[in-house]
């Protein structure tokens, strides 16, 4: 089986368990957020700045913003975005995370085109389409990231921006079950180590890759991305969490 769609129905699996970025949004927020009073997440706990989305972004609103939220689904971006006022695509791999997206669609009554694919192949959309891509952590589920950079460049308008959460990669030197003890060597990449695929499939870890600032920050400026703010973020999972950041986001602009 493609490691991808492993790790769809692992997604799937940690959605119908609870999982936290699952959960959808609800009324509540959404109706703020239709206020103009709402934030976004990337990366676990900080929220990203509103600066990130100017040009679009007065008052609240984003109106006249084509935004693709990739690999972005759950029903929790989505519907602030498009509560905002953008026009919205989501595009992710997980079967139960698309249908938050039509749950919180239908019961607040927008509209938003919901696309199931996977982003390791060429993204199903025009040059030049999308004036935001909104991206959080996920490009640890795909060996090859690259190539991400490379479609999101693609298809951004000239002036749009890539906003993007990434893991940091010396997360991967550590087991969840032992997390301060070092377990392995980097890069983390269970393809090429058969016994370590098993034990992620056997410990319901999804297929995941470790990805060094190279690639992440590295892979958007080959790409043609011009870095133009970055932060670093946590988590409340205790561990090596508690001691340093473990997750950034990088605001990429294509000029």
């Amino acid at each position: 089986m493609d490691y991808t769609h492993v790790n769809s129905l692992a997604i799937d699996k940690w959605v119908a368990e609870g999982w936290e970025w699952g959960e959808p949004i609800s009324a509540e927020a959404y109706a703020a957020a239709a206020q103009g009073q709402w934030g976004v997440l990337l990366t676990p706990l900080k929220a990203v700045p509103k600066e990130w989305f100017a040009p679009w972004f007065n008052e609240g609103r984003l109106d006249g913003c084509r935004l693709l939220g990739l690999a972005s689904g759950g029903g929790q971006q989505m519907p602030i975005f498009s509560a905002a006022g953008a026009d919205c695509v989501v595009f992710d791999n997980s079967a139960a995370q698309l249908e938050s997206e039509r749950m919180v669609a239908a019961r607040e009554g927008y509209k938003i085109e919901i696309i199931q694919g996977d982003m390791t192949k060429t993204l199903p959309f025009a040059d030049n389409e999308f004036d935001i891509i909104f991206h959080p952590v996920s490009n640890c589920y795909v060996e090859d990231i690259s190539h991400i950079w490379r479609e999101c460049w693609r298809v951004l308008k000239p002036g749009g921006v890539l906003l993007s959460g990434m893991c940091k990669d010396f997360v991967y030197l550590f087991d969840e079950e032992n997390s301060l003890e070092i377990a392995r060597k980097l890069p983390y990449n269970p393809l090429k180590d058969p016994e370590l695929y098993a034990k992620a499939v056997a410990e319901d870890w999804g297929i995941q890759f470790s990805h060094g600032l190279e690639e992440q920050i590295g892979g958007q400026l080959r790409a043609g991305f011009t870095l133009a703010d970055i932060y670093e973020d946590t988590d409340n999972l205790g561990g090596i969490g508690d001691y340093l950041p473990v997750f950034l986001a990088t605001l990429a602009v294509k000029k």
